[in-house]
């Protein structure tokens, strides 16, 4: 992309773009800092196009409450047979009743599904989650090690989206499972990728705010669903994928041909040549007219990592250094306790005595505003105070919402479960933001998909929760609040970020350590 003016430039002069000449550049965040640090034109765009990855990310996340859904049925022939609303279609003549709507309108009218096992009928979900899952494990290293961040959203984003559209042309449920699994492996890598490489094209000032776009992005493709799943009510569900995919395998292809690498990552790799070109072509334009070069930044402290760097180094550097392996046990365990409610709430709401459609949309629209609190915030808030107050709100108004429960007020009482979401949400957007803050740069993406993958961890014992609370309301929201009330606590383990330097290297990382007390090569305690 060709250079820009600032967009939006610090009020502090002195954090203004300084010409190379007058600055001594000492490390590789100078470098940074000095020629990206102000925010223009094209790094909103880089920012904004990467951040939209997590827009078809919620598409496939939730489409299969639409495409695998049980739709309504009526009865067509009542005389001589005990056909009502409340009968069990099992026991019912086939020729007895008929869907609402269009045969085709899920899998479960199309695949004559009605009457199987709910192991059947779930598998696609769990198959679409088990890839979520397991893609964390196999590719999180690959954006740290052998791929880079550019290389590796395009590919987790093109794998996901050619198997969304070949879904839509599934012959059976075993076929369709298979592709919503490939879609889920993956689905996987997209939100850390995607919040990794947008955080890393923009200097420490904007970082907050540009991480929260992708927030955005994923509350804007959730609300889209209803929309794109109601106009297609009367015709087929694979409409749905068809609406969804091939949108999303035309971002694919200019997420390949217009977003650059991340400058950091490319530093840190050797590669400073593209790493130079990148900084150009992104950076606003120098008061002073002048332009970085390779020669300037020769001399520049940014070793390239000198581990062994092969497919799982990452992971061994996060479990071998005392420092790392305290901070990702910490980001996983407040990870799961909010992945545990923000999935968890939307699945609970038809256990509260309340309309069931209107809490289903209200906990939809909650994202946008937490997204917007904690992009006005995300500068001005300390990590882990912020992280503790929002789960411990989260945990009280979710036990409230138990507690109120017997008292027959719904209203107080959904009031309150949106209070909770809300909050688990704007935790879950903070603790993102924090966990990229947390590693350098070699580990960063591996690091971001162990706390997804501890927040998926946490959205998989969601559903059983809440079919034990439809006996014992306690299970669900009762649980929930203890859960990520307890698992807030762990943020005393952490240290602030806000207004820090993001390091590079491990080694980089170890010296800070070592600064403050902490030796960094021992391995976990």
């Amino acid at each position: 992309m060709a250079e820009s003016a600032p967009l939006l430039s610090p009020t502090n002069s002195a954090e203004s773009v300084i010409p190379a000449a007058r600055k001594q550049l000492s490390s590789l965040d100078d470098v940074i800092e000095q020629w990206i640090g102000t925010f223009g034109w094209a790094q909103l765009l880089q920012a904004f196009l990467v951040s939209f990855a997590w827009f078809f990310d919620a598409q496939q996340t939730f489409i299969s409450v639409f495409a695998d859904t049980e739709p309504t049925w009526h009865c067509t022939q009542l005389a001589g047979e005990p056909c009502n609303s409340v009968s069990n279609i099992c026991n019912l003549p086939r020729d007895s009743w008929a869907w609402d709507e269009s045969q085709n309108s899920s899998i479960i009218s199309e695949w004559d599904l009605e009457c199987s096992g709910s192991i059947l009928t779930g598998l696609p979900a769990s198959s679409f989650f088990l890839g979520c899952s397991l893609s964390g494990l196999v590719l999180a290293t690959l954006a740290d090690t052998w791929l880079g961040r550019k290389n590796m959203l395009f590919l987790s984003c093109l794998t996901m989206s050619i198997s969304s559209l070949l879904s839509a042309f599934s012959p059976n449920i075993y076929i369709y499972s298979l592709l919503r699994f490939v879609s889920g492996f993956g689905r996987g890598a997209i939100g850390a990728c995607a919040l990794v490489l947008s955080s890393e094209l923009v200097g420490k000032r904007w970082r907050g705010q540009v991480g929260i776009i992708g927030f955005f992005c994923f509350g804007l493709g959730f609300i889209s669903l209803p929309a794109i799943a109601y106009i297609n009510r009367r015709s087929t569900w694979r409409n749905i994928y068809l609406f969804t995919s091939i949108p999303a395998i035309i971002y694919c292809t200019l997420v390949h041909i217009f977003v650059c690498e991340s400058p950091r990552w490319l530093f840190v790799k050797g590669r400073k040549e593209e790493a130079v070109s990148t900084l150009r072509s992104i950076a606003p334009i120098s008061p002073s007219g002048e332009t970085l070069s390779l020669s300037a930044v020769d001399a520049v402290d940014c070793e390239k990592e000198t581990m062994n760097v092969d497919l799982y180094s990452a992971i061994k550097i996060l479990f071998q250094r005392r420092w790392a392996f305290r901070r990702l046990s910490a980001v996983m365990v407040i990870g799961f306790g909010t992945g545990m409610v923000y999935y968890g709430m939307p699945l609970g709401v038809g256990n509260l005595a309340f309309n069931l459609y209107l809490s289903v949309t209200l906990n939809a629209l909650a994202e946008l505003p937490s997204a917007l609190m904690a992009f006005l915030l995300i500068g001005r808030l300390n990590r882990r105070s912020s992280l503790l107050f929002f789960t411990i709100i989260s945990g009280v108004c979710s036990i409230m919402c138990v507690v109120l429960g017997h008292d027959g007020r719904p209203g107080l009482q959904i009031g309150l479960e949106l209070v909770s979401f809300f909050s688990a949400c704007t935790a879950l957007n903070v603790l993102l933001i924090y966990t990229l803050e947390l590693f350098p740069t070699c580990v960063r993406n591996s690091a971001m998909s162990m706390v997804r993958e501890a927040v998926v961890f946490g959205a998989v014992l969601s559903p059983d929760l809440v079919a034990a609370s439809r006996k014992n309301g306690f299970l669900s929201y009762g649980l929930f609040g203890l859960v990520i009330g307890s698992c807030g606590v762990f943020v005393a383990c952490l240290p602030e970020t806000r207004g820090g330097s993001l390091c590079d290297t491990v080694d980089e990382l170890d010296r800070k350590e070592e600064g403050n007390g902490d030796g960094g090569s021992n391995g976990p305690t």
